[in-house]
Formats: C-alpha cells, sequence, structure tokens
C-alpha cells in the first residue's frame, strides 16, 4: 500500500500489528531511449506489486541517487554518496522514533549500491533496527532469469526496457548495438562517457519479447517480497 494513499491515522494503526515499511529507491538519469525516470519507476512499480498481498506501507519512491558518469547528459542530476545516505538516515531516523523498526530499501540503480555498507552501519546503532538492502536483480531466480534471455543485459538495453519505462512515440534501433566495456565508463569522466556511449546505452538488444520480461518481472517481483517475509534476522 502506497504512504501516498494513507493517512496517517491509518499508519499508526498498522504500527500496532507490523513495523515493516519500505523506500523505493531510484535516480535520475539518462537511459538512452527509455525515461530518465527508469530506475525510479521499477523500484517503486517493483515494491508496490510485492507489497500489496502483505499490507506493508510503501514511501514515495526516493528519486535522486548516485549517478556521476552521467552528468553530462541533460537530466541527470547526481547526489554525493553522504549526501545520500545522510538523506535516508535523516527519514528513517524519524520513523524510527515512530516506532517503525524494519526498513526495505528496494534499489533501482546500481550506483546506489555503495550506500549499503554505511547504512547498515548506521541501522545497527539503533534499538531493535533491521535495514535490508536490497538491489532487485541480485537473488538467484532473478539472476537465472536475465542470464536465461541474454548475456547483454545492461544499462538503457532490455534489461530496463518494460512497458512503463518506454516513452510513446520514441522507438530504439532494432539492431544489436556493441557492448562497452563498463570498465571504461567508470575509468573516464563524464565528458567522456558521452562520447562513448553515444545514444547513452551499453550496448546489447534494446528490447526483448514481452513474455521473457513478464517472467523477469514475475521473478524480481517474488525476489522483493521473498525479502520481505524472510529475509529479517
Amino acid at each position: 500500500m502506497r504512504v501516498s494513499e494513507l493517512t496517517w491515522m491509518q499508519l499508526e494503526a498498522y504500527l500496532e500489528h507490523d513495523d515493516r515499511i519500505v523506500l523505493p529507491l531510484g535516480t535520475t538519469e539518462q537511459h538512452a531511449y527509455l525515461s530518465v525516470a527508469t530506475d525510479t519507476i521499477v523500484a517503486e512499480r517493483l515494491a508496490v506489486e510485492a507489497c500489496e498481498p502483505l499490507g506493508v506501507p510503501v514511501l514515495p519512491a526516493m528519486p535522486y541517487g548516485c549517478s556521476p558518469a552521467f552528468v553530462a547528459f541533460p537530466g541527470t542530476p547526481s547526489l554525493r554518496l553522504e549526501t545520500l545516505v545522510a538523506v535516508i538516515r535523516d527519514a528513517f531516523g524519524s520513523l524510527h522514533r515512530q516506532g517503525f523498526r524494519r526498513f526495505l530499501i528496494l534499489d533501482g540503480h546500481a550506483g546506489n549500491t555503495p550506500a549499503s555498507g554505511p547504512l547498515a552501519e548506521w541501522a545497527a546503532s539503533l534499538e531493535g533496527a533491521q535495514l535490508i538492502f536490497h538491489d532487485w536483480w541480485t537473488p538467484a531466480p532473478v539472476a537465472e532469469a536475465i542470464a536465461g534471455i541474454g548475456t547483454d543485459g545492461i544499462h538503457a538495453g532490455w534489461l530496463e526496457s518494460w512497458p512503463w519505462t518506454r516513452l510513446q512515440g520514441m522507438e530504439p534501433p532494432t539492431d544489436r548495438k556493441p557492448v562497452i566495456d563498463a570498465a571504461r565508463v567508470r575509468d573516464d569522466d563524464p565528458e567522456g562517457n558521452r562520447r562513448l556511449l553515444e545514444d547513452g546505452s551499453y550496448g546489447g538488444m534494446y528490447r526483448r519479447s514481452d513474455e521473457e520480461m513478464r517472467r523477469l518481472w514475475t521473478a524480481a517481483v517474488a525476489g522483493v517480497r521473498h525479502v520481505l517475509e524472510d529475509g529479517w534476522a
């Protein structure tokens, strides 16, 4: 259930029987022919679908993350890691004071993953708190589903191309783009990355069949739900 569709009184009643809450964490960055909000859209939708049968509240998605490699592309704001960690700490600290104890960060952007360590360390200092940082693509069944579709599921390609991340009238190339070594992106500056990536994709196919993507989505939702139900210490 979305927090945006609840009153504070309903959340207070929820806390009488449960203490879990989910923060979808995305970013706003170039995604070639897909929405610049792709990572945020995916994280929020996964969270809502996974939480719906469990009745766990989902916070509004955080739309900004760590995307320093792409700041030469218009429409890509980027936070420093310490800024991202500080914002989440402040938000979760407030929620902990209200009675929330189990915090799931559902991450849609690999650039945010380095925040997991500092946040886990901080959460360990809070009385009774538990924090899980979940990159949606990492559970074994999800990784297997990705591998079963192809080995070129990378940034701004088919791995992130869902009906809800595509833009009307924006059709990507049908040919496979040569895959670019991600290490080259990490080692270059933003302007160099823009020249290297051209349209922004890391390469591979831009789209796969809807049937393949539905199977992947089902696995990803199940992965989030499993963590919500069984991932706590």
